[in-house]
């Protein structure tokens, strides 16, 4: 299985900052996915048409089987993930946001201000996760059986 963990973030793009988001996915996603996996790994600054770009270039060049990202997805004029995502998605799987924003409700409340969202283009599955590394290690272990569940589709 192929696996892309896509960080979006202006500073982490630019060197200011290292990204922790982006490993962590990586780390939480391969103790809780258990099988082996191929992990490609991008950073990219909060620029909508860069993110739509390069999601489909992962979907449709790279092949992923499943893409996370990580970053992008508040209130902030900048934060533009959800758009990206809309504009390549052929089936959006909303599920997968409103669990995020369920599990995180209850230690951190300011989590139902995240616009997380996912879906399907052609057989890859896009997911948006939170930008904290944290709430990466709290919200994507609960969703791993879905993601398992929407992959055997995709792959049908």
């Amino acid at each position: 299985m192929k696996v892309a963990r896509l960080t979006i973030s202006d500073r982490a793009s630019a060197g200011i900052y290292v990204d922790k988001s982006g490993p962590e996915i990586e780390r939480v996603f391969c103790e809780t996915w258990k099988e082996p996996c191929d992990m490609v790994a991008r950073i990219i600054p909060d620029e909508r048409e860069n993110i739509s770009r390069t999601l489909a270039f992962l979907a449709d060049q790279e092949r992923c089987d499943l893409i996370l990202t990580t970053g992008g997805t508040g209130p902030a004029k900048r934060d533009v993930t959800p758009e990206a995502t809309l504009d390549v998605i052929e089936k959006e799987l909303p599920g997968f946001g409103e669990a995020q924003r369920a599990i995180s409700f209850h230690s951190v409340p300011t989590a139902i201000l995240s616009r997380a969202t996912a879906g399907v283009r052609g057989r890859s599955l896009i997911i948006n996760l939170p930008g904290n590394p944290k709430a990466i290690a709290e919200c994507l272990p609960p969703i791993v059986p879905a993601i398992r569940e929407a992959l055997r589709h995709l792959a049908e």
